[in-house]
C-alpha cells in the first residue's frame, strides 16, 4: 500500500514513486523502446515494421521487407547507439531483425 505524504509533491515524482513501488519499470521500458523506434526510424521504416518487442536487453523488430532488413542489419551498432541515446540509458544491447 502506498504511503501518504502530508506535503504536496510534483506529479512526476508521484508517478515515478508509483512505478517503483509497483515494479512497473520493465513495462515502461518496453513502451519507451517501441516509441523510440517509431521516432528514430520515421515513416519509411515504420510502414514495413509489424512488431517491436523488448525482451531483457534484446530488441526484436519484425519487418515485412527483406531488402530493408538487410539494409538495417548493416548498421545495427549505430541503431543500438541511437536508441540508447533516445532512451537516456543502456537499455538495448542487442538488435534482432526478423
Amino acid at each position: 500500500m502506498a504511503k501518504r505524504h502530508s506535503s504536496h509533491i510534483p506529479l512526476s515524482e508521484a508517478l515515478s514513486e508509483f512505478i517503483q513501488e509497483n515494479k512497473l519499470q520493465k513495462g515502461m521500458d518496453k513502451v519507451d523502446a517501441r516509441e523510440a523506434w517509431v521516432t528514430l526510424m520515421g515513416n519509411g521504416v515504420n510502414n514495413y515494421t509489424t512488431a517491436v518487442e523488448l525482451k531483457n536487453d534484446t530488441l526484436y523488430i519484425s519487418l515485412t521487407s527483406s531488402v530493408l532488413r538487410e539494409e538495417l542489419s548493416l548498421g545495427k551498432t549505430k541503431i543500438i547507439k541511437m536508441l540508447n541515446e533516445e532512451l537516456g540509458k543502456e537499455l538495448v544491447k542487442k538488435l534482432v531483425l526478423r
